[in-house]
């Protein structure tokens, strides 16, 4: 496998975290997320979504809200010339103890086997501690999106859009 990726928590990372999303009208992109995302997709990767929606799990909606949230994501980003090429979705709660919830890497494997793409030459970016172990778990390198946050074992941490697509197109 040749191929790369990268693999991309959804809230918090892609669009501005609301808390528990159901409804389109509250999907906004993050500043300059498509600009980086096309730079990367014309340096190379795949794009996947791995988000865990526990807001399902924990009976707060439907799983038709999470795809109305996906639906409205993609509209945005297709808008600027973005395309996700596979997404993966943990609709459990935490305390469902299931298999496919961050920080376990199984998402991440699953992805990078559909798409057939080398873990070890994509990258996970997250906001979040899970989503930097799930993609130490899942054999990627990690960048942690945290204008305000310290190191928590991210290989790169990233102020800003801008800055991951200098880690991931330029080498940083």
């Amino acid at each position: 496998m040749s191929s790369r990726a990268l693999f991309l928590d959804r809230d918090g990372t892609l669009m501005v975290d609301v808390g528990y999303p159901s409804q389109p009208d509250q999907v906004s992109l993050l500043p300059g997320v498509a600009e980086a995302l096309a730079a990367c997709t014309a340096a190379g990767y795949r794009l996947s979504i791995i988000s865990n929606q526990s807001g399902v799990g924990r009976g707060y909606f439907g799983p038709d809200a999470v795809q109305a949230v996906h639906e409205r994501l993609l509209e945005l980003l297709g808008a600027q010339g973005v395309y996700i090429d596979d997404a993966r979705y943990c609709l459990h709660a935490p305390e469902d103890q299931c298999e496919c919830r961050k920080p376990s890497p199984l998402m991440i494997r699953q992805s990078a086997e559909h798409l057939g793409v080398d873990t070890a030459r994509s990258f996970m970016i997250g906001d979040k501690p899970s989503d930097m172990e799930a993609g130490r778990r899942a054999g990627c390198r990690t960048i942690l999106l945290a204008p305000n946050s310290g190191d928590v074992g991210a290989d790169h941490v990233c102020a800003d859009w801008a800055g991951i697509r200098r880690v991931v197109c330029e080498g940083w």
